[in-house]
């Protein structure tokens, strides 16, 4: 499902079809905001890695994308959230290669890299919360 509320879009995200959903609605803000084709698909994939993390490490959780601005610069934030198990341990998901499911290991870890502003917070059994952020 897909709600806006306030100056929010938020994409609940519980299966696979969720997370192509958040990623096309992160790929029409960022267009709509001016972003060219290829900041437009770094936010895309970055929404996409953090959507599919939350189908396949949580229960589900939602992707809230906004329009932000600072001073005359504007840009896309992403918060993505869930209520699952959270991480054991932030520094090793982040290293390239690390994986629970067998994966490759480089979704994660890849977001900070095409994004220009990331921080995550994770708790266990409370969940973790990802805030992410790309300028025009």
């Amino acid at each position: 499902m897909i709600a806006t509320i306030g100056d929010a879009l938020v994409v609940d995200v519980w299966r696979e079809a969720d997370a192509g959903r958040a990623r096309r609605a992160a790929t029409a803000l960022a267009e709509a905001l001016g972003f060219g084709l290829t900041p437009r698909m770094e936010v895309g994939i970055a929404v996409s890695e953090l959507a599919h993390n939350l189908v396949w490490h949580t229960s589900g959780g939602s992707v809230t994308l906004r329009r932000i601005a600072q001073g005359e610069r504007i840009g896309v934030e992403v918060v993505c959230q869930d209520q699952g198990p959270g991480i054991a341990d932030i520094q090793q998901a982040m290293q390239d290669g690390f994986s629970t499911t067998g994966s490759l290991g480089c979704g994660l870890p890849a977001v900070p890299r095409l994004m220009d502003e990331f921080s995550i917070e994770s708790e266990l059994e409370r969940g973790t919360i990802i805030v992410t952020r790309k300028w025009l």
